[in-house]
């Protein structure tokens, strides 16, 4: 835990008054939200968008200022965690099923900050199953679709029934193994009709903070 916390802390320094945030979703972007909220009560100046129903109540109850999307045009930076960072700082997200939200405030931030604890780093991406967001409706043929890229897609499973999404969807976990392209792999899942959204996100992380146990951070900012 101490390895996510420091993380997260450290990726708050981006976030300066006037500023338009983020929030990401996940154990390390909790610590992130928190983080911000005391610097809010210290008088930090900021409005902040949330990626899913959990941050944004984790956000209010802290008293961080939360605006609808429909207000904003951009985001200044947005900080959220990865289940897994490749050597070239590719990502595997969507562990906590709030990819789609992710991706999309991640896109239209000018900074989007990484943190991960070190367990998270990587060679090649594909030891954690992908997680691919698809629509409910005829999802059986959607996944004869994935299964042909060359994964074992399991449908997921929370306390007993089917997971559902922020956006009414369901969640497949994909066990591909080793990703040799991931850029590829990401265009080819998304053209799969039925695919809504898959949690590769290639060549989009503008910094990477790794938190280690023994109490130190390491930042990589990353030129595109």
């Amino acid at each position: 835990m101490l390895a996510k916390k420091i993380a997260a802390e450290a990726a708050v320094e981006f976030v300066q008054s006037g500023m338009t945030v983020g929030l990401g979703t996940g154990s390390t972007a909790y610590y992130a939200i928190h983080k911000i909220a005391e610097r809010v009560k210290e008088g930090l100046h900021i409005r902040t968008v949330a990626s899913s129903r959990q941050s944004e109540e984790l956000a209010l109850q802290l008293g961080i200022p939360v605006v609808p999307l429909s207000g904003i045009q951009e985001i200044d930076v947005s900080i959220d965690g990865a289940d897994e960072v490749d050597a070239n700082y590719n990502l595997i997200k969507g562990g906590g099923g709030a990819l789609l939200r992710e991706k999309i405030l991640a896109a239209h931030s000018k900074q989007f900050v990484v943190i991960a604890d070190e367990s998270k780093q990587v060679d090649r991406l594909g030891k954690f199953p992908l997680p691919v967001e698809i629509v409910p409706f005829a999802f059986n043929l959607t996944l004869l679709k994935l299964k042909a890229l060359g994964c074992e897609p399991v449908v997921r499973i929370a306390d007993g029934n089917t997971f559902i999404s922020d956006n009414g969807n369901y969640i497949v976990d994909c066990a591909f193994g080793t990703i040799e392209d991931p850029a590829a792999l990401e265009q080819q899942i998304n053209a799969i009709p039925g695919v809504v959204e898959n949690g590769l996100f290639t060549g989009m992380a503008s910094a990477v903070i790794i938190g280690y146990e023994d109490g130190t951070t390491r930042r990589t900012d990353i030129t595109r």
